[in-house]
C-alpha cells in the first residue's frame, strides 16, 4: 500500500503522549472535578494519568500497539517483528499491573476503542462521586 519510506514516516509520526483518546479522557475527568498528573515518570510504566488522591493510575492503550482483540487486521510486512512487539507490550503491562496492585493501588487500562464507541467507560464511572 505504501512505500517503505512512506510507511516509516507514518509510523514514526505516531505520538506516545497527548493522543486524542488521552486528551478526551483528561478533559472528561477534569470536567468531573478530578485533578491528576500526566505521564508521571516517577511511577513504574509512566502512567498516562495519575490520580494521587485515589491511588489510581490510568493507562490509555492504543488497540494496535497493545494487541487488543478488536483489531482484526495484522500487518502483512514484518509480521514477526510486530507480533514480538505486541507480546512485549502485553508482558510489560502485566508486570506494571502487578507492581501497582502489590502496593494496593488501582490500575485502570482503557482501550482507545472503548473511548471511540461510548464515551466515558464504565470502569471510570465507578470512580465518580
Amino acid at each position: 500500500m505504501f512505500s517503505k519510506q512512506r510507511r516509516h514516516e507514518i509510523m514514526s509520526s505516531i505520538r506516545s503522549k497527548n493522543t486524542k483518546p488521552e486528551l478526551f479522557l483528561r478533559k472528561a475527568l477534569f470536567a468531573q472535578g478530578f485533578r491528576y498528573r500526566i505521564n508521571y515518570t516517577k511511577l513504574p510504566g509512566k502512567p498516562d494519568i495519575y490520580l494521587p488522591r485515589y491511588k489510581t493510575t490510568i493507562f490509555v492503550h492504543g488497540c494496535f500497539w497493545h494487541g487488543h482483540d478488536c483489531r482484526n487486521t495484522r500487518p502483512k510486512n514484518n509480521e514477526n517483528f510486530w507480533q514480538k512487539k505486541r507480546e512485549h507490550n502485553i508482558m510489560r503491562d502485566h508486570q506494571v499491573n502487578k507492581l501497582f496492585e502489590d502496593r494496593g493501588w488501582t490500575v485502570i487500562r482503557i482501550w482507545e476503542c472503548e473511548l471511540k464507541s461510548n464515551g466515558l467507560p464504565d470502569k471510570l464511572k465507578a470512580l465518580l462521586p
